[in-house]
């Protein structure tokens, strides 16, 4: 067993459960928070995570890999007053999120830039797994970035290198973000190869967004896990047509690399509450107990599959590296 670090402290990686491998508590713009107060209640806001995350192990999860970074708006002490009465286990996440700049402060920072220096995002991110973030003590179980249309523009090439640096350093796990239509998965998969990732350290995610078998199998055979991670975004994929596509790749033997998730909140300034229940209803934190997984069983898919996806592959994902490394 190995010790993973959750937002309240470090557990075996036995006792992880049943996971969901990419969520997000609160998504929050601090800017837009800050001049325009009314637009967030932090006692309301709380107190409704709680109760969402209550749901939740109810439906038979017992942890959630929150990736939320900088860029998204990441508060580690608004979420860990959530994770201190929460019945689920929340992993936090370090990294960057952006498309295709980094803000003034850090692409003015790091070689050949106006302020220069060393590229200080490393460091950065090293610190929030090996020491903890924001003077809090509570340190990050995974590294997170993203590709999405644009591409690997300069700064996303930055912000991707820097957290396979910081992989190389302390071990833990990287989850991505990406655009399936443009294949950005495999550019991600050649930078960190370049870097000396083991690419079987990566999840690549929202790859539920596409039904292109040949994309992913692609993929898998470069050695990543599949992030089956947006379902209830009907919008992007309907239902049936990403339950087809996991039943397919567990027919092809490849529940060993898949992991399931909705990229989903409590609560997020980009999305009112208002809009994703007229919207997009099924995109919430209990789809895949409620929804998914009984049309998962329908189609042939076994339970001893759905449990590799939940319990297994999450769990190797954690102990596959060291606790801690310098």
């Amino acid at each position: 067993m190995s010790s993973v670090q959750t937002i309240t402290g470090g557990i075996d990686s036995d006792q992880l459960g049943r996971v969901l491998m990419h969520e997000h508590v609160f998504v929050f713009n601090h800017e837009y928070a800050a001049n325009y107060p009314e637009t967030w209640d932090d006692v309301q806001r709380t107190d409704d995570a709680v109760a969402k995350l209550a749901d939740l192990k109810a439906s038979g999860i017992d942890t959630i890999v929150d990736l939320t970074v900088l860029g998204l708006g990441r508060d580690i002490r608004r979420v860990r007053a959530v994770a201190e009465r929460s019945p689920v286990h929340i992993i936090a996440a370090t990294g960057y999120y952006t498309f295709n700049e980094l803000p003034t402060y850090l692409r003015l920072r790091g070689p050949g830039r106006l302020v220069g220096g060393e590229e200080p995002m490393v460091d950065m991110f090293v610190r929030d797994i090996s020491e903890g973030i924001a003077g809090t003590g509570i340190r990050a179980g995974i590294l997170k970035c993203a590709t999405d249309v644009p591409g690997v523009t300069p700064d996303v090439e930055r912000v991707l290198r820097s957290v396979a640096r910081a992989h190389l350093r302390t071990g833990v796990p990287i989850s991505t973000h990406t655009d399936v239509a443009t294949e950005r998965g495999l550019e991600q998969q050649k930078l960190f190869a370049e870097e000396g990732v083991d690419l079987g350290n990566v999840i690549i995610g929202h790859s539920g967004d596409s039904e292109d078998l040949d994309y992913l199998q692609r993929l898998l055979d470069n050695g990543s896990y599949l992030g089956m991670d947006r379902f209830g975004l009907d919008n992007r994929l309907p239902f049936d047509k990403r339950i087809r596509t996991v039943v397919e790749l567990v027919r092809r033997g490849y529940a060993t690399r898949l992991v399931l998730s909705h990229d989903a909140s409590c609560h997020s300034h980009n999305f009112p509450d208002a809009y994703r229940a007229e919207h997009l209803p099924n995109w919430n934190y209990t789809h895949i107990s409620r929804d998914v997984i009984p049309a998962l069983l329908e189609a042939g898919v076994s339970q001893r599959d759905i449990d590799t996806m939940l319990v297994d592959n999450p769990r190797d994902i954690f102990s596959a590296r060291p606790d801690e490394r310098s």
